[in-house]
């Protein structure tokens, strides 16, 4: 077995690669806590290290909390839960977004032991009526905004409802969960079957079918103990608790001490750039899309960004041209590409080495192996392309009540079939080339949307690009664009088309289906291109046309 880490060569992280096996490793994994401790018990003990330290600043609804108000709220919320019944083997309902009490609620879960499960707010009726048939939560807690359709989805369910935020008249508030009774001796249960029993359940993306309740555990792999943080970063949260980057942010900061900066609105760079400038942000963490529109704010090239440490981004694939203007801005070091899967429970791999290795989405954490599989299932050694798979040495609870499905992403050795194509590089630095799923063929030559996406991104008046195959059936998948053009500039659907000819010489890879100027790249719930929903609007306006 060979150790892959700093010594001639500059990289920061350790890693070893067994060359018979062919698996790459991340070390073991460490705990910074008692292992027989749950998520909740440890938060619990960590808020009362530092109970006068500012926690979260809601910029949207104007409030700000210490560690002190978030514990006591969230003992107020599971205090009103334990009043209805509640027990660890029931569910909690989340429909909402980043508003003030939310993380209370999610903390107050963890306390009880009783696993929350997510939806985004985007989804539709028919899914939030299938999602939540499918875990029958006893309590539901949601946006205004979206109670009548949450309410008409669990009609068969007789479940109660809270409102988060812009309260219809009549309803259940959080405000009113808050003035429920503490008592004096209140503790977070103890789990009845330990840290494999189930934390929350999260939605998988749905970017290829209906999405899956994916099981999370009370593992302490969530919790970021590779993360150089301390009590001193202030860290701007976007994701919400649907969210696997939003569950882990939302555990590490009171693990941690930090303090959040957080909005209930939709994405804005330029607003971004000025909530660095106003809290000294130091921790960002956004989507691959979200930080292609950063790319091309021009508030991110006058804003003052010193304060920002480190900037992590993720979700799906990234043009390298969006990434060297993010690095252009930031520190050296400072831009930290990740991959996950939601079914992992944690981070899989991190790059803290940029410059060395751009476009790399790292080597894989503590706790963490990978190996590259070909289509027979058989694992590859260095630069050979192939499916990754990871395990992380623990126990996998599954999809709710779907065994068959997790057959299908965890097999009879614990391996997680990630469903993407990549290869890990001589220095075990991981590069994803594209979804195994996306995979295209044209007069029987296979190709990848991603790099007919990476050349669009080149050009200057581009903010994001998605392509996919249209069917033909002479020739096979002929690749087609939906593009977002940057705001104020000329962007026509033949100069696309143009430039991936002059950039690809191959046939089979010019964008023989044409392209479109679209307003935006409709997105899955957890803010992923939605390649199956931006093709059906590309054919819907072209057959209108």
């Amino acid at each position: 077995m060979g150790e892959l880490q700093a010594g001639k060569s500059p990289f920061k992280t350790r890693n070893t690669y067994d060359e018979n096996l062919k698996i790459w490793s991340g070390g073991e994994k460490r705990s910074l806590f008692s292992p027989d401790l749950s998520i909740g018990e440890i938060i619990f003990q960590q808020m009362e290290r530092n109970p006068m330290l500012t926690a979260q600043i809601s910029v949207t609804e104007n409030t700000e909390l210490t560690w002190k108000d978030i514990h006591t709220n969230a003992m107020k919320v599971a205090s009103y839960m334990r009043k209805l019944g509640l027990e660890q083997g029931d569910f909690v309902g989340v429909v909402g977004r980043l508003t003030t009490h939310l993380t209370a609620l999610a903390y107050a879960c963890f306390f009880n032991g009783t696993p929350y499960h997510a939806l985004h707010t985007e989804y539709e009726q028919s899914a939030i009526e299938r999602l939540f048939g499918i875990t029958k939560p006893r309590l539901i807690f949601c946006d205004g905004d979206e109670f009548e359709k949450v309410q008409a989805a669990t009609k068969g369910l007789q479940v109660q409802i809270v409102t988060m935020r812009n309260h219809p008249v009549g309803t259940l508030r959080i405000q009113d969960i808050l003035t429920t009774p503490v008592d004096t001796n209140f503790r977070p249960v103890r789990l009845k079957d330990g840290t494999d029993q189930l934390l929350a359940i999260l939605s998988s993306s749905g970017t290829s079918g209906l999405p899956k309740a994916v099981t999370i555990s009370n593992s302490h792999q969530i919790i970021g103990s590779f993360l150089p943080v301390d009590s001193s970063i202030i860290q701007y949260n976007p994701n919400t608790l649907d969210w696997a980057s939003g569950i882990t942010m939302t555990i590490n900061a009171a693990v941690f001490s930090l303090t959040s900066i957080i909005e209930d609105c939709d994405f804005d760079p330029a607003n971004l750039c000025g909530l660095i400038e106003k809290y000294k942000i130091s921790m960002v963490f956004v989507s691959s899309s979200q930080l292609a529109m950063l790319s091309n704010c021009p508030e991110f090239y006058a804003a003052d960004l010193s304060s920002v440490k480190y900037f992590f981004y993720g979700g799906s694939n990234c043009s390298l041209e969006a990434q060297n203007k993010i690095r252009s801005r930031l520190s050296n070091d400072c831009v930290n590409f990740s991959y996950t899967l939601t079914e992992l429970n944690s981070t899989g791999c991190l790059n803290f080495n940029f410059d060395e290795k751009p476009n790399s989405v790292g080597r894989p954490v503590r706790g963490i192996q990978i190996k590259i599989v070909n289509e027979l299932g058989e694992a590859q050694g260095p630069n050979v392309v192939g499916e990754i798979c990871f395990n992380n040495g623990q126990k996998w609870s599954g999809y709710y009540k779907s065994a068959e499905e997790t057959k299908k992403m965890q097999d009879s050795g614990n391996w997680f079939h990630t469903g993407d194509l990549g290869y890990m590089d001589e220095d075990g630095y991981l590069f994803i080339i594209d979804r195994l799923k996306d995979m295209l063929k044209y007069q029987t030559i296979m190709y990848y949307p991603s790099e007919i996406e990476s050349v669009i991104a080149e050009m200057p008046n581009v903010v994001e690009a998605c392509v996919f195959g249209i069917w033909d059936p002479v020739n096979g998948d002929k690749a087609a664009a939906s593009v977002v053009k940057k705001p104020g500039t000329q962007l026509e659907a033949q100069d696309v088309v143009e430039h991936v000819r002059k950039r690809i010489p191959a046939k089979f890879k010019q964008l023989n289906g044409g392209a479109l100027i679209v307003d935006h790249i409709i997105q899955s719930g957890n803010r992923k291109p939605n390649r199956a929903a931006t093709k059906a609007e590309f054919l819907r306006i072209m057959d209108k046309n």
